[in-house]
């Protein structure tokens, strides 16, 4: 989803936003440093393969997904980072590792981390890494419908 597209959805669906452009970074703690944003507020995608099936994970880029609180909160059997030659062509309008956190609008569940709850705003890659979309919490969950669970820790 190209910024266009993303920026498209975002205005129908009337919901307040800000673009921010920063110089390339291409980690989450780079590109939260370049942006000015803090590491808590920034989501980080992390793609999973959650007992065989494409899943998005979303969690604050100051923290690392952990795999047995995703098992246990997502109540799966198998989960397995998904390498980027697996979900890249799901995305072949984004840069690889830039999607953004709406994996509804490609019919994949989408789990986020509830210390991104705790945030009254998030901000995330908008398909480059070059640009960011920051938005209310509020309003991501309104548009993406999430499920909150505890599935990360601080590096």
């Amino acid at each position: 989803m190209p910024l266009r597209k993303l920026r498209k959805f975002l205005d129908e669906k009337n919901t307040h936003y800000v673009l921010i452009v920063h110089s390339p970074a291409y980690t989450a703690q780079e590109i939260a440093a370049s942006a000015h944003i803090p590491g808590k507020q920034l989501a980080k995608t992390v793609m999973l393969k959650v007992d065989g099936q494409m899943t998005m994970c979303v969690i604050p880029a100051s923290f690392k997904l952990d795999f047995e609180k995703c098992k246990e909160h997502i109540n799966a059997e198998e989960i397995d980072l998904a390498t980027e030659e697996e979900f890249k062509y799901l995305f072949p309008e984004c840069e690889i590792g830039a999607m953004p956190p709406f994996g509804n609008l490609y019919g994949m569940p989408v789990y986020v981390c509830k210390t991104l709850a705790e945030n009254d705003e998030i901000a995330f890659n908008a398909g480059s890494h070059r640009e960011l979309i920051k938005l209310d919490f509020k309003d991501f969950v309104n548009l993406v419908n999430p499920k909150v669970v505890d599935i990360s820790v601080k590096f």
